[in-house]
């Protein structure tokens, strides 16, 4: 896979097409050769011409005005992420070599990994899991370190499983992940895991024509887990030099509370495995 030559052209010609005319206030002419809005027509609501916005769509133009891209966002109907993420593509674009990306643990969240009794794990950038502990791995084993999130629930039929609502959560992954590459498009992990997907998923491939563009942010997770039954959870992502802590846990009282506490008496490690696993942690020699 390639980088995107022309990134503003291409999201203005996607979100292009998920706006119907009607959406737009336009009267509906019939049978149309295009899916959502012809060029014409974004151009006259935008108050812009023709010619100008072809050469936007085309990448002959790639640096508009902040006011041209608040009207193209109007009448594209994008949301507040969705205008951001237009504006920013909108900015000059460095050009450089593709690069990949190194994402380490600081010591510390390790350590606080083991002293947690929720699932708990670190993520980079691009979804890779770098470090978890033995809960969250109990709640969904590909959140284990080395596998991707995005890939995992995009290819695994388990994980699927696990989701009761896998639509809606591949869409907001997707979304995020976009929204996350803004600033790191050069990246070769980027490139190799869009060139993956791309090949392996019709799902993701679905999804990443759209363009959506989502805020990587926490939420609310519904699982049907295997082995104590459904689960809704929290999800909050905190950021920590560069990686996102992310940490699953329920509303006090509930039946997911109880049954997150069932599980973790099920995956709660001996005393001995515990002392083991804390000395291998960093910095825990004296």
């Amino acid at each position: 896979m390639s980088t995107d030559p022309h990134p503003l052209g291409t999201y203005l010609r996607a979100r292009r097409a998920l706006v119907t005319p009607e959406q737009a206030g336009l009267p509906d002419s019939g049978q149309r050769r295009v899916s959502g809005l012809r060029r014409e027509e974004v151009a006259l609501l935008a108050g812009i011409s023709a010619d100008y916005y072809l050469r936007l769509e085309r990448g002959r133009d790639t640096n508009p005005s902040p006011q041209v891209l608040e009207s193209l966002a109007r009448v594209l109907r994008l949301d507040e992420v969705e205008r951001d993420y237009l504006l920013s593509l909108g900015q000059p674009q460095r050009r450089a070599r593709p690069r990949r990306r190194v994402d380490r643990v600081p010591p510390r969240l390790h350590h606080l990994l083991a002293t947690l009794d929720l699932p708990a794990f670190v993520e980079g950038p691009t979804y890779d899991v770098l470090a978890s502990n033995p809960l969250a791995m109990a709640l969904n084993p590909r959140l284990r370190p080395g596998e991707n999130r995005l890939r995992s629930l995009l290819l695994d039929p388990e994980e699927r499983e696990l989701h009761e609502d896998w639509e809606q959560a591949t869409a907001h992954m997707t979304g995020a992940f976009r929204g996350s590459i803004d600033t790191i498009t050069d990246d070769a992990r980027v490139i190799e895991l869009v060139g993956e997907l791309s090949l392996a998923s019709a799902r993701f491939r679905e999804l990443w024509a759209r363009h959506d563009v989502r805020r990587l942010d926490g939420g609310t997770a519904r699982l049907r887990h295997p082995v104590v039954g459904p689960l809704e959870l929290h999800r909050d992502k905190l950021p920590v030099e560069g990686v996102l802590l992310v940490v699953y846990y329920p509303e006090p009282g509930t039946d997911s509370a109880e049954r997150l506490a069932a599980l973790g008496s099920l995956s709660a490690p001996s005393p001995s495995s515990s002392s083991a696993r804390a000395e291998s942690l960093p910095g825990s020699a004296e």
